[in-house]
C-alpha cells in the first residue's frame, strides 16, 4: 500500500540554520498520527512544507503520490487543513464562509448545497447555517472550520492545534468528531500540545482501517522517536518510580508496573516516593528534557 504522506530526506533551512533537519517519514493511508515536539522542533515548519505553504530547502514530500513541489495544485485538492489561528471570515454567515469554499474548489451545484448540508449536519452546525460567524463559540467556529475543510472531500486532514483554548466538553465532542472521520477511512495528521488528546486520539484500536496509529516526536529538527503509545511504553518502561528531590521529582522507568511496585516496596524509606504507570507525557520528557509547553 502506497503511503499517504511520505517525506524523503526533508530539509528546511533559514539563515544557515536548519529548522528541519533531514526528516524522513511515512503515514499510511486511514492512520491518525501525532506529531508532537516542543516550541522549536520544527513541526510546525514540517505541517507548512507539507501543505505547500512553503517550500523545503532540500528533499523530496509526496501527497497521495503528487510532488508537493512540482504539483501544489494536485496536493491541495487531497487536503484538508484546519490551522490554530481562527480562519473562518467572521462577517459572513456560516452557510456563506462553506459557499465561498466550495466555489473555490469548483464544487458544481447541486452538489455544492447538498456537500453543505452534510457537512454542517455532521459538526452540527444546520440550525446555525444563517448565523454570523461573529455570534458563534469558540467551539462552534473550530467546528466550522473543520466541516470547511472537508467540503471538497479531502482524502487527507491536517489538524494544528484544533482544541486550544476549548472547554473540556467541546474538545471531548470534537475529539469524537475525528475519531469518527478516521473510522471512515480518512488518514489524519494532528499537532496539539495536550498530551491526553494524543493518548485519547492515536490509541491503535482506533484506526478505522486496522492500520496502527502512530506518535511521532520531534526535537532539534529531526525525528527523535516514532512508535505507537504501547511501543513507545514497552520501549521506556510501563511502570514509573517517582521520587521528591527538594522542589522537583525524579523518574525512573520500570519494564512493567509490577517492577516498579516491587522496588518500591524494598525501600527502607518510602517518602517522598509513589508509583504509578507511564504516560506519554513522561516519555515525552525523558527524551527531551522538558515539558512540551
Amino acid at each position: 500500500m502506497a503511503a499517504a504522506v511520505t517525506l524523503q530526506n526533508v530539509f528546511k533551512v533559514y539563515n544557515n540554520t536548519p529548522v528541519v533537519n533531514d526528516l524522513s517519514l511515512a503515514i499510511q493511508p486511514g492512520e491518525i498520527f501525532g506529531l508532537l515536539g516542543p516550541n522549536g522542533a520544527g513541526k510546525s515548519t514540517t505541517i507548512r512544507m507539507i501543505t505547500t505553504l512553503t517550500q523545503p530547502s532540500q528533499g523530496q514530500i509526496f501527497i497521495e503520490g503528487f510532488d508537493v513541489m512540482k504539483q501544489p495544485v494536485l496536493v491541495k485538492q487531497q487536503i484538508g487543513v484546519v490551522l490554530q489561528q481562527m480562519s473562518v471570515d467572521v462577517d459572513l454567515t456560516v452557510w456563506e464562509n462553506m459557499e465561498f469554499h466550495g466555489r473555490m474548489h469548483h464544487i458544481p451545484n447541486p452538489r455544492r448545497q447538498r456537500e453543505i448540508a452534510e457537512w454542517l449536519e455532521y459538526v452540527e452546525l444546520s440550525d446555525r447555517r444563517d448565523d454570523y460567524v461573529k455570534t458563534l463559540s469558540g467551539g462552534m467556529k473550530r467546528r466550522l472550520q473543520i466541516a470547511r475543510a472537508l467540503l471538497h472531500r479531502p482524502r487527507i486532514l491536517f489538524l494544528d492545534e484544533p482544541t486550544v483554548g476549548l472547554d473540556p466538553q467541546t474538545r471531548r465532542r470534537l475529539w469524537e468528531i475525528i475519531k469518527g472521520l478516521n473510522q471512515q477511512g480518512m488518514t489524519i495528521l494532528l499537532t496539539t500540545h495536550y498530551m491526553e488528546e494524543v493518548e485519547y486520539l492515536c490509541d491503535s484500536n482506533f484506526s478505522g482501517s486496522g492500520i496502527p496509529n502512530r506518535i511521532g516526536i520531534m526535537d532539534g529538527g529531526k525525528l527523535i522517536e516514532l512508535g505507537t503509545l504501547q511501543e513507545m511504553r514497552h520501549k521506556y518502561g510501563e511502570g514509573l518510580l517517582m521520587k521528591q528531590q527538594g522542589d522537583r521529582w525524579d523518574y525512573h522507568f520500570f519494564p512493567t508496573l509490577a517492577e516498579a511496585n516491587a522496588h518500591f516496596e524494598q525501600q527502607p524509606n518510602k517518602a517522598g516516593m509513589m508509583v504509578r504507570p507511564s504516560n506519554l507525557e513522561d516519555i515525552f520528557v525523558e527524551l527531551t528534557g522538558r515539558n512540551l509547553d
